[in-house]
């Protein structure tokens, strides 16, 4: 009796480590997912003000920039660095905040419908 209630302890353990991990592992998918959200904002947002508003820092003729275009392109530069400082630190904020949570991957699932065809016939 005393190895049935070892085996009975033992699945218990088992499944409870296994749930543990599957958490944990959940956990770890959402932030990865969070994070790369949060980057790929950050990305386009740049890229939407580079695309409309380059031409105050680029010269058509590509040479020497004025001294205007000069000021214009220090300050996309350093816009652009408090952008990426303030989304890295909320992509990093991410890790944080899912500490105070349990999370479970509710896994992807597809029901398919099953129809039954009313020509077939009773024999099979």
């Amino acid at each position: 009796m005393d190895e049935f209630n070892e085996l009975i302890r033992q699945q218990k353990e088992y499944k409870s480590v296994r749930e543990d991990k599957f958490k944990h592992d959940s956990k770890h998918r959402l932030s990865k997912i969070l994070k790369k959200k949060v980057e790929t904002t950050m990305i386009g947002a740049l890229s939407s003000v580079e695309e409309h508003f380059s031409f105050l820092w680029t010269s058509q003729s590509g040479g020497e920039l004025t001294p205007e275009q000069k000021i214009m392109h220090d300050t996309f530069q350093k816009v652009r660095s408090e952008i990426l400082d303030k989304g890295n630190t909320q992509a990093r904020n991410i890790d944080a905040e899912l500490n105070q949570y349990d999370v479970k991957w509710l896994r992807y699932s597809v029901n398919i419908p099953v129809k039954t065809c009313e020509n077939q016939s009773q024999e099979d």
